[in-house]
């Protein structure tokens, strides 16, 4: 098995629909060891269960934002890993009304959350546990289409994943001299929990399904194994990339001549009337 003897922290799984647990599937299925975090009590009501599906007993409160729960961590890793060859960081969070509200009227304290929570806390994270990852560790955060380009109703958090993107490229220069590696990837739109608070994300997910490549929208479970393999001896050569796992959506400059079953919603564009639907 390709993760067989590998150790590794997810951070970030809320539930067994979120991409983390999709990534958390892959790696086990591959022998790989690992421990969870949860951020309160009410999640950690999810997280404990799944992480005993996939043969563990090691979960830790954190929550990125406070201070004695991130010193604390590297020493309860220690404890029970030693050293870890793998680190996901799956956190992301922005103010409601960030995302529900025009743009331009973000306001200065739900910009700097936004930022801190979703940016700022790999920098912190990885940095904390410096003295716990081993020298050929891979580090992997999750990033969306809506950091380089313009997506409804995503607001501040394209400005966070822009950011989160080019983190990982000046982590992966400064850490790659020493043989860890940085990655992301940019997953496609995923019915989960946290894409619950983006505005019309229905319509999101089926103009992704009509107008990609693949002309399906990607799983859990597809993102997972894209995850495993950067995570992974595999991909040894590979650092600095933004991968994207989204059938192909990214590469496309104008929308497909399809719409709805209905017939009604407008989804693409009529390339041979060259008018909308």
């Amino acid at each position: 098995m390709i993760m067989k003897g590998k150790k590794g922290l997810i951070v970030g799984l809320a539930n067994n629909k979120s991409i983390a647990y999709g990534i958390a599937q892959a790696c086990a299925a591959q022998g790989a060891e690992m421990g969870f975090t949860y951020l309160n009590n009410a999640l950690k009501k999810r997280v404990v269960p799944i992480a005993k599906e996939f043969g563990s007993d090691k979960v830790y409160e954190l929550d990125v934002s406070n201070e004695e729960h991130m010193d604390s961590l590297a020493s309860k890793i220690e404890k029970d890993f030693g050293k870890i060859d793998f680190l996901v960081h799956s956190v992301a969070f922005a103010p409601k009304e960030a995302l529900s509200e025009p743009f331009l009227k973000t306001t200065k304290d739900a910009f700097n959350i936004a930022m801190e929570i979703s940016v700022f806390s790999l920098i912190n994270l990885t940095n904390k546990l410096e003295s716990v990852l081993s020298d050929d560790a891979s580090i992997l955060t999750l990033s969306y289409l809506g950091g380089p380009k313009y997506i409804p109703n995503y607001n501040v958090m394209g400005v966070a994943k822009a950011a989160l993107e080019s983190t990982v490229r000046y982590m992966a220069v400064e850490m790659g001299q020493k043989g860890q590696r940085v990655n992301a990837i940019s997953a496609g739109p995923i019915k989960t929990l946290a894409a619950a608070g983006i505005g019309d994300f229905k319509q999101i997910l089926n103009w992704n399904k009509v107008n990609s490549p693949l002309k399906k929208n990607v799983t859990i479970r597809e993102v997972g194994n894209s995850a495993m393999y950067l995570l992974s001896d595999l991909s040894t050569g590979v650092t600095g990339e933004i991968h994207y796992v989204d059938s192909g959506y990214n590469i496309m400059g104008m929308a497909s001549a399809e719409k709805s079953p209905d017939g009604k919603t407008v989804l693409s564009w009529d390339l041979n009337n060259q008018e909308k639907l």
